[in-house]
């Protein structure tokens, strides 16, 4: 198959964990990294939509706050994870840092960022409350991250 998660056992993996799902060398030099960040286990478990919607904003938002070599942050169509898409970033131990102080900055926040019809195409949509409590699960699991095969694989 062409798209690479589709090739991956989901059967096998054991969220919540930090896995590097592709490299792109472009041809002037510089090379994409993207990061499958799974918070929920597939097939078991999802997000739903009004917390995932919001952690992405907030994601989105603050993990620029930490470093400027972000690309794109956005959702799994699955709702079980996100994709993290960096330049020139293939050391996962530093995209974890990252990811783990974005985190600590949800549970900080008081809004949602660009929560607004302006600036979102669903503003109905979103928990706050929501975003810090997957936020939190995924903060409580920080050590199991670079384990992205369970026993059984």
């Amino acid at each position: 198959m062409n798209v690479e998660s589709f090739n991956l056992d989901h059967t096998k993996v054991k969220a919540p964990y930090v896995r590097l799902a592709g490299v792109v060398n472009g041809t002037h030099g510089d090379t994409i990294y993207k990061y499958d960040v799974r918070l929920c286990q597939p097939n078991q478990e999802h997000m739903e939509m009004p917390a995932l919607h919001s952690l992405e904003h907030l994601m989105a938002e603050n993990i620029r706050n930490h470093t400027s070599q972000v690309v794109d942050f956005s959702p799994m169509g699955c709702q079980t994870g996100f994709y993290l898409t960096m330049l020139n970033v293939d050391d996962r131990d530093e995209v974890m840092a990252y990811l783990e102080a974005t985190l600590k900055d949800v549970l900080e926040a008081t809004e949602v960022p660009a929560c607004n019809e302006v600036q979102c195409g669903w503003a109905a949509s979103h928990s706050l409350e929501g975003a810090k409590e997957l936020a939190q699960k995924m903060l409580s699991a920080r050590s199991e991250w670079p384990e992205i095969f369970g026993s059984e694989a």
